[in-house]
């Protein structure tokens, strides 16, 4: 069981700081009364929260193939789950995250803002950002989309994956006590990964409607405010 509580220890500790990238900031805004954040702060918000948010795909990809593993292959997972692996996934699951992260910022600083801006969202958002920029942003579109097809779509697939085989060797067990036990050691898992994904989607239907609604009357959306540094050195 080694490897399956190094993994949750790793996912507890990144949905602390995931968390810990919004939820601050947003407390203090009810407490002062004030929804502005500078365009820095803005910048750094949106990298660490794309930064938490992929490395919790992956490490929820990680631990669905720990689950295919432990049930698919019983005999042989202390040594396919070796500690070496384990802290190689790790360590490519955050290399693939800070790249993602640092690709998407580095885009995000090279389009150009007007003035005051006004997003219609409790945090700096990536496709809010882009969706507010004054110039062209077909280059940054097209990297979002392919990138959140390709990081976003790749480990959906290995869970589903994952799961379509640990489902079909559950069906194959002739206890039923054996099948309530790789069911019950699934089910935590599987309701963190529905979980993730449906926040995941609310997150950008919501980022959408506010920027129709945004669109139509600055008065029906709750805005937050970036300020450029060159026009409010004093933030």
């Amino acid at each position: 069981h080694t490897p399956m509580y190094f993994l949750l220890c790793s996912l507890s500790l990144v949905d602390i700081c995931f968390t810990s990238t919004t939820v601050p900031k947003m407390l203090v805004n009810i407490q002062t009364q004030s929804k502005v954040i500078t365009y820095a702060g803005c910048n750094s918000q949106m990298y660490f929260f794309l930064l938490f948010a992929g490395l919790d795909d992956f490490l929820l990809t990680v631990m669905a193939y720990d689950h295919f593993v432990a049930i698919c292959h019983p005999l042989h997972y202390t040594v396919i789950m070796n500690p070496r692996l384990c802290g190689l996934l790790l360590l490519v699951s955050w290399l693939m995250s800070a790249l993602y992260s640092l690709l998407q910022s580095l885009m995000v600083l090279q389009i150009s803002f007007c003035t005051v801006l006004k997003i219609p969202h409790f945090f700096c958002e990536l496709n809010q950002m882009v969706q507010l920029a004054c110039s062209d942003t077909f280059l940054n579109n097209m990297v979002i989309y392919f990138l959140t097809v390709l990081l976003g779509g790749g480990p959906l697939a290995g869970i589903i994956y994952s799961y379509s085989k640990i489902v079909s060797t559950i069906c194959r067990m002739s206890s039923a006590q054996g099948k309530y036990k790789a069911f019950s050691t699934c089910a935590s898992h599987l309701s963190v990964v529905s979980l993730f994904y449906c926040t995941i989607l609310g997150v950008y239907l919501s980022s959408q409607l506010t920027l129709k609604c945004s669109n139509f009357s600055d008065v029906c959306c709750g805005h937050t405010h970036a300020e450029p540094p060159h026009l409010h050195p004093q933030k």
